[in-house]
């Protein structure tokens, strides 16, 4: 399979993004309109979850973020939650030895240890057997939110400060990020909502102060190649300006 076409070039030294995150939508609207069940959706949204990692290594974007399930997401039909939970079992199971082989670090953001121990299990097996990778990292989001990440991160600063092992006014934005899920990424670059939807729903929230947002209309069963090369053309022609002029 050819590898896809390189990102255009622009004059700026950082036009390919670091990092890349993606709100994978539209699963359920795929299958709706071609009267297929959801869970057809869902396994086709694995598919693009597969060639998009490829294709965001070969374009050079060194850690890829995908939501994979909020902690919202259980508020679904009790059935889908569990196909949801069996293709992550067999992504798990499937993708692992490629993974291996193409030097990637799998990393899990999220309240993860909330599912079933085998689960559980799994990711903890294939997130230590890529650890030392040397190559581009994939983060996958499980049962996260990122409201629920910053209060998180708010406690602990501030069960420091009532045990005096920090003070309240040492407390800048790089303490708070070391606090995060994220922490050891790199700062987010561009985050990419699928299916036509413009709303950040709950991901990400403080990582993207100044991130620049793309969204496109494509389902993400559709998305390929060439439409995450738009999206990182899009990033690298734009100015970033970071408050400034």
């Amino acid at each position: 399979m050819p590898k896809p076409a390189p990102v255009p070039y622009t004059d700026r030294t950082d036009a390919v993004p670091r990092h890349v995150a993606i709100i994978m939508d539209g699963n359920g609207r795929w299958a709706k309109k071609r009267h297929l069940p959801r869970i057809a959706g869902h396994k086709q949204g694995v598919e693009a979850v597969r060639r998009i990692s490829r294709a965001a290594r070969d374009m050079g974007v060194e850690v890829l973020t995908l939501y994979a399930f909020s902690s919202e997401n259980w508020r679904r039909p009790e059935a889908e939650v569990r196909d949801l939970m069996g293709l992550l079992r067999r992504f798990l199971k499937n993708e692992v030895e490629e993974l291996i082989a193409e030097e990637v670090r799998l990393r899990v953001i999220g309240d993860y240890r909330a599912l079933s121990d085998d689960l559980v299990a799994m990711i903890e097996d294939v997130t230590e057997r890529t650890r030392d990778a040397t190559g581009a990292t994939l983060v996958i989001a499980l049962n996260y939110g990122s409201q629920a990440e910053i209060l998180r991160a708010t406690r602990s600063l501030a069960e420091r400060v009532a045990s005096g092992a920090l003070s309240a006014q040492a407390i800048d934005e790089q303490v708070f990020e070391a606090e995060l899920a994220t922490h050891d990424l790199p700062p987010l670059d561009l985050l990419i909502r699928t299916s036509g939807e413009q709303r950040l729903s709950n991901f990400l929230l403080w990582q993207a102060a100044y991130a620049e947002l793309v969204f496109v209309d494509t389902l993400w069963p559709d998305f390929d190649a060439a439409t995450l090369g738009d999206a990182l053309a899009t990033y690298a022609g734009r100015h970033r300006r970071f408050g400034g002029l």
